[in-house]
């Protein structure tokens, strides 16, 4: 058994590839479009990962006829470790990304797309020590 992907539905396409290619940094590696079946596939992957690889992506699906998406499915989130959570986390507020659960612990922070799907975002290797504006920074909404 190996793992392939993670699918999420997004209800704009341009306002999602710009928030995860553009603000979370993530590199489109394929793209898939349907006549037929009306709709399109993404394929993206974080930017340390093996862009030629097809496994561990993230598939966004746009479905080209409008429909609301609720509950989530069994969806929990998507969690992508990054290299330095406080600088990352002040990239994505600088582009007004909101921080649902800031990073106090130097550890762990959680967004959410536009799409309201919850990323986790983990500090690779040790946790930094804490540091404001963080450690004070309390949660925005759920996460």
């Amino acid at each position: 058994m190996r793992y392939l992907h993670t699918m999420v539905r997004v209800t704009n396409l341009a306002q999602s590839l710009d928030f995860y290619c553009n603000k979370l940094g993530m590199v489109e590696t394929g793209r898939r479009e349907s006549e037929a079946g009306r709709f399109t596939l993404v394929f993206l992957s974080a930017p340390d990962d093996d862009a030629t690889s097809k496994y561990a992506q993230l598939e966004l699906t746009y479905n080209w006829d409008p429909e609301a998406y609720t509950g989530g499915r069994s969806f929990g989130h998507l969690a992508y470790e990054v290299d330095d959570i406080y600088s990352f986390c002040q990239r994505l507020k600088d582009q007004g990304v909101t921080i649902n659960r800031p990073p106090r612990d130097g550890r762990m922070a959680f967004i959410r797309s536009p799409d309201n799907i919850s990323i986790e975002l983990l500090q690779k290797g040790s946790a930094l020590a804490p540091a404001e504006p963080w450690t004070s920074m309390a949660n925005t909404g759920t996460w």
